[in-house]
């Protein structure tokens, strides 16, 4: 019965809400979350004080790291010392923290992940910098609390004169929230609070331009300011890091290398070394000879050796694609502020750091001013004491005890209790004249040192020119250059700028493999000859697309999936003329089972241009350029394609020509491109020619008056016959007769529109190229339906498979 009298029913869900409640609250507070002020988690700031208990300050010898450690856990910190010790060691690497708070000696780890030594076997003890976190601590300056066990007291915050949590960032993860504040620059920070305390209206962006940006002790490049100016704005942003990497030749080799310098931070370095390798292993990084790690005490290298003849920008973009070389930071500006987490901006969290400065000069200030108006107070009697001095002497002479003396100081003098003491303390060699004249100047020394601590205390404007004053000491004694590197973004930098502009052969294999070589490779010849060796695929491969692009140019990728992607000619790796290139998809972001179909180069993006794209199903679809100007990494639908068909074929047009579309079995439609309506970018298209069961489109041309047309069979023959000699006919009609596909001529494999003295190329399944010039001797106009003339001599195993056309310079396209 008595037992059922003192139970108490309690609601489960309220119970479970309040227990989580002041979990959540305790590692917020107590654990997780640095202080806006120093800029410290509990864990830290009670290093930094107990290295202050032992004295161990710069000038002093080292101390093991078990000793600081049980001192933090014993007497502050009652979490266990299995976080105490990483947390010390963090503060004394110097790729961690951009100022380290301790300098240590022994084995405290590497950039490379090595743990440190056990903490017997380290010492350690503070920096110069930390001093400054503990600057004036014993002149009341912050509040002091009950340790955990109530044996001692520890400050709830340091009276800091450095902007720690800015310069030196933090991190962590609490409950329903997280923190992760990039380190600073300390000139640049300290630049912008001084600007602040002169101009308190300064706007964010008034701060930036002190402010360059987040830096990191690791260096490397943080690309684009866009995500750290958000997250100075709202709290929370993001920015890319990348790598310090330089691009150098061997000079015996002639081949190129790739140095890093420095890394993204908290970018482990041999898990990066290691990435890069199982990449190349995996051959999803192309173009990599040799991987070594040449850093020392000097710094950090790691040498990247490149094959013969490899782009090395191409090469460095898939470092940055697919390693740790380019790494994201998010940044979360949380902080304690008053107690509370809080998602502060820049300036708030500069208002904050000025604020508690405030607090703690002023409390320095009225600390000192106690003092010295005590002082001032001793010095007072001693100065009416020695105004009488053979009086005072005999008072204490003839008194019965020390407490008598007083009394009667008090009572003939008017002696306070203070000053009555203070002269029966007083030591007989202070009445020399000597003594009597220094007790007169430190008493004149002491006024002017109240009217100055009294001025700075009635005087905001006193108050602020102090905390500048030591504001701009700090930068004096501790600022450094700038180790990280800010640039524009990638879309700002043009690349074209640094590039000569030429002309260039693109091969394109079935497989999908890709290069260019200069076009100065390939000398002219005469029609029938054999031709040099362009490319030389791999067993089983084949070219299957030719074009002349200058190196400023677009390619257009168009897939299988109706996507299309962009890629810069210089992006196009330039290998040795009969290598067969890298694979397209090391170069993009293509989806699973997406292979590319077509390419198409394109200089820019204009008004009044469409696109003209042939499936080989006998699809049609026209859109307007423009629609396809924004690029993304994944690449966007081009065109909705029915099940088995892909795009055969790409044209430019204003809106006005004759559409060209031929078959594989030798017929040929034309019609009016005004029959062919501009649709969306995602739409399918219309029918453009009506295809037998085992028929399908191979060409669309759109056709230039006065010109002829190239038809190209995959035994080497071909003709040339004017455009004039096809009739328009309405768009999805069946089409006329082209060119006999007989069993000299084989199937078609290709057309091309053709003026006098263009120039063309053909090459075949083996990787043979033959180029010849366009004119009414060597490939005269003959009629439609006729069987051709021997164009290029094969091997009997050979085939053609490609055709293409070189424009000249002043070419419009």
């Amino acid at each position: 019965m008595s037992d059922q009298n003192n139970t108490m029913a309690i609601d489960i869900e309220d119970e479970l809400k309040s227990s989580f409640l002041d979990y959540a609250m305790s590692v917020i507070v107590a654990r997780a979350l640095p202080d806006v002020r120093d800029g410290l988690k509990p864990v830290h700031r009670r290093i930094v004080y107990t290295l202050h208990d032992l004295n161990l300050t710069p000038e002093k010898k080292y101390r093991k790291c078990a000793k600081i450690c049980g001192d933090v856990s014993g007497n502050y910190h009652p979490h266990g010392e299995s976080i105490i010790y990483p947390s010390l060691v963090r503060m004394a690497q110097d790729f961690a923290m951009r100022y380290p708070l301790v300098k240590g000696q022994g084995n405290f780890g590497s950039i490379d992940g090595d743990p440190p030594a056990a903490m017997r076997y380290t010492e350690a003890k503070m920096t110069k910098l930390t001093q400054e976190l503990l600057l004036n601590i014993e002149k009341n300056t912050v509040d002091f609390v009950p340790n955990y066990d109530d044996t001692r007291h520890e400050p709830v915050v340091l009276p800091t004169v450095i902007p720690n949590l800015l310069i030196n960032g933090s991190s962590g993860i609490a409950v329903g929230m997280a923190t992760n504040i990039p380190p600073h620059n300390i000139g640049e920070i300290i630049d912008a609070l001084i600007h602040l305390i002169d101009n308190p209206q300064a706007t964010i962006m008034d701060l930036l331009n002190f402010v360059t940006g987040p830096d990191f002790p690791t260096g490397g490049i943080i690309q684009g300011r866009e995500g750290f100016i958000k997250a100075y704005h709202t709290g929370r942003g993001s920015i890319v890091m990348l790598a310090n990497a330089s691009i150098e030749k061997v000079t015996k080799t002639g081949r190129e290398r790739i140095i890093v310098t420095e890394i993204p931070y908290q970018v482990n370095k041999t898990n990066l070394i290691t990435a890069i390798a199982n990449h190349v292993k995996n051959k999803k990084i192309e173009g990599i000879a040799d991987l070594r790690d040449e850093s020392d005490r000097e710094g950090l290298r790691i040498v990247i050796d490149l094959k013969k003849n490899e782009n090395p920008h191409v090469v460095l973009n898939n470092l940055h694609k697919y390693t740790q070389m380019r790494q994201s930071f998010g940044i979360t500006l949380l902080a304690l502020d008053g107690g509370e987490p809080k998602l502060m901006n820049l300036k708030s969290m500069l208002v904050a750091f000025i604020n508690h400065r405030i607090e703690v000069v002023t409390r320095r200030t009225q600390f000192e001013l106690d003092n010295s108006l005590r002082r001032a107070h001793i010095l007072e009697g001693y100065k009416k004491a020695l105004a009488f001095i053979d009086e005072v002497i005999e008072l204490i002479k003839t008194s019965q005890s020390v407490s008598d003396a007083q009394q009667k100081l008090i009572a003939r003098f008017e002696f306070s209790e203070i000053q009555a003491k203070a002269i029966l303390e007083l030591r007989l060699q202070r009445l020399t004249g000597l003594e009597q004249e220094k007790i007169e100047q430190e008493y004149l020394r002491l006024i002017k040192e109240i009217n100055r601590l009294q001025a700075i205390l009635d005087s905001q404007s006193l108050l602020m020119e102090v905390i500048k004053e030591e504001l701009l000491k700090i930068r004096e004694n501790y600022n450094d250059p700038r180790k990280s590197v800010i640039v524009a973004d990638v879309e700002e930098i043009e690349l074209e700028d640094l590039i000569a502009e030429e002309d260039m052969v693109i091969f394109v294999t079935h497989e999908g493999y890709i290069k260019r070589n200069s076009l100065s490779l390939y000398r002219s010849q005469h029609r029938k000859g054999q031709g040099i060796t362009g490319i030389i695929p791999k067993e089983g491969d084949f070219v299957e697309r030719l074009f002349i692009a200058s190196t400023h140019d677009y390619i257009l990728i168009f897939t299988n999936k109706g996507r299309i992607h962009w890629l810069k000619v210089h992006q196009i790796p330039q290998v040795g003329r009969t290598s067969k290139g890298k694979a397209i998809v090391n170069l993009l972001e293509f989806g699973p089972h997406e292979k590319v179909t077509t390419l198409f180069p394109v200089r820019n993006f204009s008004d009044g241009t469409y696109l003209i794209m042939a499936t080989k199903m006998g699809v049609i679809k026209k859109t307007a350029l423009v629609a396809y100007s924004n690029p993304r990494s994944g690449g966007i639908i081009a065109l909705n394609l029915d099940e088995g068909d892909e795009l055969i074929s790409v044209s430019m047009t204003d809106g006005y020509k004759d559409i060209f579309i031929a078959t594989r079995n030798g017929l040929a439609i034309k019609f009016d491109e005004e029959n062919v309506r501009s649709i969306g970018r995602v739409g399918r298209g219309v029918k453009g020619i009506k295809l037998s069961p085992d028929d399908f489109v191979i060409g669309m041309e759109v056709i230039d008056q006065n010109s002829s047309i190239l038809t190209v069979t995959e035994n080497g023959y071909g003709k040339r016959t004017s455009q004039d000699q096809y009739r328009k006919q309405g768009r999805g009609g069946r089409g006329i007769i082209n060119i006999r596909t007989s069993e000299r001529n084989g199937q078609v494999v290709g057309i091309l529109q053709v003026n006098e003295g263009d120039n063309v190329i053909l090459i075949t399944h083996d990787g043979k190229l033959i180029r010849f010039f366009i004119s009414e001797e060597s490939l005269r106009l003959i009629g439609r339906a006729t069987q051709g003339v021997l164009l290029q001599a094969l091997q009997p195993s050979d085939k053609v498979v490609a055709a293409a056309k070189l424009f000249d310079e002043n070419h419009e396209d």
